[in-house]
């Protein structure tokens, strides 16, 4: 892999390549590392410490600034996402 200098990038053996739909913002968390947003079609996107990733349907723009002012993305995700729109794991 290339970084945006042309330099090749090494990554540890175990180190596992996702390849997001959209941009992603890391996020001051515990539970999540990073969330991305793509306003054209109300996904989300969490990626969280564990690893693991998940998609996130008809998620409206003010459900997205919600969750990026919150004093906790977790506590705002546990409480307004996950039990509210479907979602579906992808990594």
């Amino acid at each position: 892999m290339r970084s945006a200098s042309g330099m090749a990038q090494r990554y540890p053996r175990s180190a596992v390549l996702i390849v997001w739909t959209m941009k992603h913002v890391p996020v001051e968390s515990s539970v999540i590392a990073a969330v991305g947003y793509d306003p054209s079609t109300a996904v989300r996107e969490i990626a969280f410490t564990s690893g693991d990733v998940y998609r996130y349907y008809a998620v409206p723009p003010s459900v997205h600034r919600g969750i990026m002012s919150a004093d906790s993305a977790g506590r705002y995700f546990a409480r307004h996402i996950r039990p509210v729109y479907p979602s579906e794991r992808v990594r």
